[in-house]
């Protein structure tokens, strides 16, 4: 029987390709003017060759160079004008620049963005922000996702106490995997979430598996990051100190994660960032409480995941900005021209579903 989550999971991604191919063969863009407003803020996470292994569930945090050069592309041809995320607020509080713009912002320091995705940005003279987390980057703090990705994938079974006692999970299967993934993820996200990182580090440890180790394969560390800074066209910003929901976090260690961050990029590159991401950056993880902190903590701007585009005239909250990502799970030239039409949320919206 399938989990629940795994249901709805399926049933979102259906209903999203079917209203991303929708708009596309529709080249309903051409008719709702307007509905792209002045631009769009692009959410990446990993740029690398698709791994070949059969149970990815991450793929959707994942995109390869090629589709992100094709993405570039449509935004050039939409006549979109590549910018800095840190210069949106200036650029668009200006009432005689009538222009819309496209940022390119990527999550938790990956390696393979500067492999792989810089190379791509210098060819188009693109900018692009990397939000680094401090845990990541100073290996104190693992990445629960890829973590429980490694561990699944070498594993047929697994044995946890998710709160109410062991239990046994079968992952003989690529489904039986995604199952006991989504089981994870709930975890992570009804109970304190130190504290569940700490228990999946241990059975990850039992197992044989290095959750630092991975985070170290993975992500960019103090050096590598001060060289990506290095490019003219690369800012790094700050993604917190461990990428806790700060949602979910008393005032006292909101404060703490957003200052101490900004602090800990200026140590790596030398500059204090402008810029700030979220951890996870969806409603149930970013409200009121934590753009109004952000803006006291300095930071100029401040995104979320929660999908949009950007809005004509100077910004009411810019510590509080929608993105759009671009999803390892819809790598479409066409879908790219869809998202940049706004269309897709404007349907959503009018209809009332949460769908991108």
């Amino acid at each position: 029987m399938l989990h629940t989550t795994t249901v709805k999971r399926y049933l979102r991604h259906a209903l999203i390709r079917a209203g991303l191919e929708g708009v596309s063969l529709a080249r309903a863009g051409r008719l709702w003017c307007g509905a792209g407003g002045r631009g769009i803020i692009f959410t990446l996470h990993h740029v690398r060759p698709t791994p070949a292994r059969p149970f990815q569930p991450n793929a959707i945090l994942s995109i390869t160079p090629a589709f992100l050069e094709q993405a570039i592309k449509v935004s050039l041809e939409a006549g979109l004008v590549p910018l800095a995320l840190e210069d949106l607020p200036e650029r668009l509080a200006d009432p005689k620049d009538k222009r819309a713009y496209v940022c390119f912002t990527l999550d938790d320091g990956y390696r393979d963005n500067a492999l792989f995705a810089a190379p791509v940005f210098r060819k188009y003279q693109v900018p692009y922000t990397i939000f680094a987390t401090a845990g990541f980057v100073e290996r104190t703090r693992s990445i629960w996702w890829e973590t429980v990705e490694a561990l699944l994938a070498r594993s047929r079974a697994v044995e946890f106490d998710f709160g109410q006692g062991t239990r046994r999970l079968g992952t003989e299967t690529t489904g039986k995997k995604l199952i006991a993934y989504n089981r994870f993820a709930e975890y992570v996200e009804t109970q304190d979430e130190d504290e569940a990182v700490a228990s999946i580090d241990v059975l990850a440890r039992d197992s044989g598996i290095d959750p630092l180790a991975l985070v170290d394969e993975l992500t960019l560390d103090e050096a590598g990051l001060a060289e990506v800074a290095r490019d003219p066209l690369a800012r790094i910003g700050a993604h917190s100190l461990t990428h806790v929901n700060l949602k979910r976090v008393p005032t006292p260690r909101l404060k703490q994660e957003l200052e101490g961050s900004a602090a800990a990029v200026e140590r790596y590159v030398g500059y204090r960032p402008g810029a700030f991401a979220y951890p996870y950056g969806y409603a149930s993880a970013v409200g009121e409480r934590e753009v109004q902190a952000a803006r006291q903590a300095g930071y100029a701007v401040a995104v979320t995941t929660m999908p949009g585009l950007l809005k004509d005239g100077p910004f009411a909250c810019p510590t509080g900005l929608n993105r759009v990502s671009l999803n390892g799970s819809y790598q479409r030239k066409r879908y790219v021209g869809a998202l940049i039409s706004g269309i897709p949320f404007r349907l959503a919206q009018a209809r009332g579903l949460g769908l991108f």
